[in-house]
């Protein structure tokens, strides 16, 4: 079965589904999420995005990223995908959503309504290598002197997500 994602007006409403690459083929406002990741220490957990992945992959990013199912709620979308691409348990809850647009050089465009999640998690990462090949925990400030320093190591969204916390 094709991967189906949510279609949105600018409301976040749905407004139906599509095949996932033609949504991005089209550049279709859709339902997405991402997950930041926090420990005990205050520190983030990265995901460096596995290279094969069909737009920014090999680029530093939150911990996880992804489309909710049709009829799936965005809460329970980001534990599952987290459990599914980074072998993590934890409880979410949404911080705030905004919407952006990034086009690639392959063509490809995310416009996409996006549902910030943020949970607490001390541990490992069990990394499933077709989603991420690396990850790391880094401190805020660290963070923000790398992404200034060198953006085009890092996915567009999640610098825009940093301007809002």
């Amino acid at each position: 079965m094709p991967d189906e994602i949510i279609l949105v007006d600018e409301n976040d409403r749905e407004i139906g589904t599509k095949e996932k690459m033609e949504v991005h083929r089209k550049g279709l406002l859709h339902r997405c999420f991402s997950i930041l990741l926090y420990n005990s220490k205050g520190e983030m957990m990265l995901q460096r995005r596995a290279a094969g992945k069909y737009h920014c992959g090999g680029l530093w990013t939150n911990v996880c990223c992804s489309h909710p199912r049709p009829g799936e709620d965005v809460i329970s979308a980001g534990k599952r995908r987290l459990k599914e691409e980074m072998g993590i348990k934890c409880g979410l809850k949404e911080v705030f959503s905004f919407t952006y647009r990034a086009e690639f050089a392959n063509g490809l465009t995310e416009h996409e309504f996006d549902h910030v999640l943020v949970g607490k998690f001390d541990g490992e990462p069990k990394i499933n290598p077709e989603e991420a090949d690396g990850w790391r925990w880094i401190g805020i400030a660290e963070l923000r002197k790398e992404i200034q320093n060198s953006p085009e190591k890092f996915t567009p969204w999640f610098g825009m997500i940093l301007d809002k916390i």
